[in-house]
């Protein structure tokens, strides 16, 4: 643990005369939970965005594993190593659970080692097993959050980004997600969390990024900052 896998630098994003994000740097790395925490609007979906992206940034740079990936399209930086599981899920619900799996091994590497991927997906949510042949229309919305994720997998990616994991499920739903996130960081794969909950982030994360208004207002180890820094940050008191 330790090594950079992802750097960024200076980072700005507009959406056309808007300021979105405002000189943003920082660092996940490799093997690291890192948890960009902040209220709705603080530019945090957007930062996960420009990573994956789907945005185009402005000014500044973005590094993954030594290599720079400025401008890089969304499918681009899958081939890369980096995978994401969207807010609100975003399932195909005329798909059933297994061709929504597939669909996240669209790259020939990951087609060829479909089957050995799928078990452990499998292994990691079993209900999605039990439901491969049911529209994914039909899951709860923790079952559809697991298959995100597991679709989110399927690229066996280096960097996972999650944004907003928890957002509308059960307090029960989440303990048990937030379980299996803990269980894919354990294999080796980097985690970039967004969250609202600023307990359950700081709990998951080793390190700790609050944004307010388009900008970091504070970072560092979750374990070394303090209640009242945090919520000074996050309030941009």
């Amino acid at each position: 643990m330790g090594d950079s896998l992802l750097r960024i630098e200076h980072v700005d994003v507009f959406y056309g005369d808007f300021h979105a994000l405002w000189d943003i740097s920082l660092q996940a790395e490799e093997s690291f939970v890192v948890s960009i925490i902040g209220a709705n609007g603080a530019g945090k979906s957007t930062l996960l965005n420009t990573i994956a992206g789907v945005l185009t940034l402005s000014g500044g740079t973005i590094e993954f594993r030594g290599k720079r990936i400025n401008g890089l399209k969304p499918y681009q930086a899958v081939a890369e190593g980096i995978s994401m599981v969207p807010e609100g899920r975003r399932v195909f619900p005329r798909l059933t659970v297994l061709e929504n799996l597939e669909v996240g091994c669209y790259l020939p590497k990951a087609r060829l080692r479909k089957d050995e991927v799928l078990r452990k997906i499998y292994e990691l949510f079993p209900i999605l097993k039990e439901r491969k042949n049911q529209l994914s229309s039909t899951l709860s919305g923790g079952e559809q959050q697991m298959l995100a994720i597991g679709r989110a997998l399927m690229c066996e990616p280096k960097l996972i980004l999650f944004d907003e994991i928890s957002l509308g499920l059960s307090p029960l739903v989440v303990k048990n997600i937030y379980q299996r996130v803990k269980q894919i960081n354990s294999e080796g794969i980097t985690v970039l969390l967004v969250e609202q909950d600023i307990q359950r982030s700081l709990k998951a994360a080793h390190k700790v990024y609050i944004m307010q208004s388009g900008r970091i207002r504070l970072e560092g180890r979750s374990s070394e900052l303090s209640q009242e820094e945090i919520r000074k940050a996050y309030f941009g008191i």
